[in-house]
């Protein structure tokens, strides 16, 4: 007799996808302490053994090919504090699969070691970076070294570099308090800097950072109001990730192409620890202590494959609570059919409970953009 299928299993699958993205920490270390950082063990020089990169290349080889290259993802503390030799090495178990066209690299860097022979490392394996950097001096101010010091020079720097050596960059900055007053002043700077896209985070309340205030729904609402406004008058801009995710859900909805975007499923986004550990649905959960979810930890990629890992990602307890959070956003939030209720992380440090629903995340980055453009429309009508 056959087994009834779980119906958590087909829960699972009918909000995830395959993954397109891991993350993978190649050092907890960071090189600088930014005051608002999630990361909880940014100070301890840990790094991952070149026999985890080589389990993890296997796995990711017995994935499906979807026709789309996954996106390895080096990312938390600063990647490049590993060193270029070590960095090469952790990417050689790869290579056969980039050279076939199944993965891509990315790094998100603070780009404060990035030289010259960085550069050539990173062209020559096709390494697409993204920089951290929060705006001009005055509202970088919180990106300081271990020592206290400002890192906006040291950033500069590596960005002249990558420019110098045609390495195209992405941008991503954290708003806070005081760059959500100053979005003109925020998005020329970015601008200025050359990169090919900028992607906005709201200073958001999670890991390590616990005890900031983070902008309010009414400031988001009017700094996504005049985001919006600039980016028409700046035609050729970077183009800004928040606005063309939004851009793109409303072409598609506009186009009679509604099933386009309702069929499609969330990335579990596999987060691969510099030990091994496996940590699903928000990289920021990695190195939280939660014993109520087994610390997020859905296993280790040295004792068990990745893919049987995610093939069992239904049985685990906090996946399940995602899962029923997910459910009530869609009955309950008007929203939900643009936002698709994603950000695990910020359920769990915002509310300690993943079967809730509205964060302050949702207020700031997703509800308040869409409020933005239906002010501005609303008010273009009126006109």
């Amino acid at each position: 007799m056959r087994s009834r299928p779980s119906p958590w299993r087909a829960r699972y699958q009918q909000r995830f996808a395959a993954p397109q993205t891991v993350v993978v920490q190649p050092t907890t270390w960071c090189n600088l302490d930014c005051r608002y950082c999630y990361l909880p063990f940014r100070k301890l020089k840990h790094q991952m053994p070149l026999e985890v990169a080589e389990a993890l290349a296997q796995a990711v080889a017995q994935f499906g090919d979807s026709g789309h290259p996954i996106g390895i993802v080096w990312h938390g503390g600063e990647p490049l504090a590993v060193g270029q030799q070590k960095f090469a090495a952790l990417l050689a178990p790869f290579e056969a699969l980039r050279q076939a066209g199944r993965v891509h690299h990315y790094v998100q860097t603070n780009a404060t070691l990035i030289t010259e022979t960085w550069c050539d490392l990173l062209a020559a394996y096709e390494v697409r970076v993204g920089v951290s950097i929060d705006g001009p001096a005055a509202l970088n101010a919180e990106r300081v070294d271990l020592r206290g010091k400002p890192a906006f020079d040291r950033i500069l720097r590596g960005i002249a570099q990558l420019r110098e050596h045609s390495i195209p960059f992405s941008v991503i900055s954290v708003v806070g308090t005081l760059g959500i007053a100053m979005p003109e002043e925020l998005l020329e700077f970015l601008t200025s800097l050359g990169g090919h896209s900028v992607g906005f985070n709201i200073e958001e309340i999670e890991g390590a950072n616990t005890d900031r205030q983070p902008p309010t729904a009414g400031q988001a609402e009017e700094f996504w109001c005049r985001t919006l406004t600039w980016t028409r008058q700046h035609p050729g801009a970077p183009a800004l990730r928040e606005v063309e995710r939004l851009a793109e859900y409303l072409q598609l909805i506009r186009s009679g192409q509604r099933g386009a975007w309702d069929g499609r499923r969330l990335d579990p986004i596999p987060t691969i620890s510099w030990k091994g550990d496996v940590v699903l649905l928000s990289p920021e959960l990695a190195d939280t202590a939660a014993p109520e979810y087994g610390d997020f930890v859905a296993g280790n990629i040295l004792d068990r494959p990745l893919p049987a890992i995610l093939r069992d990602a239904h049985r685990l307890r906090y996946v399940r609570d995602f899962l029923t959070g997910l459910d009530r956003c869609q009955a309950e939030c008007e929203f939900f059919d643009f936002c698709r209720g994603a950000q695990a992380a910020n359920r769990y440090f915002e509310n300690g409970d993943l079967t809730t629903t509205e964060t302050n995340y949702c207020r700031v980055s997703r509800q308040a953009l869409v409020t933005a453009l239906s002010a501005l429309a609303t008010k273009e009508a009126v006109a």
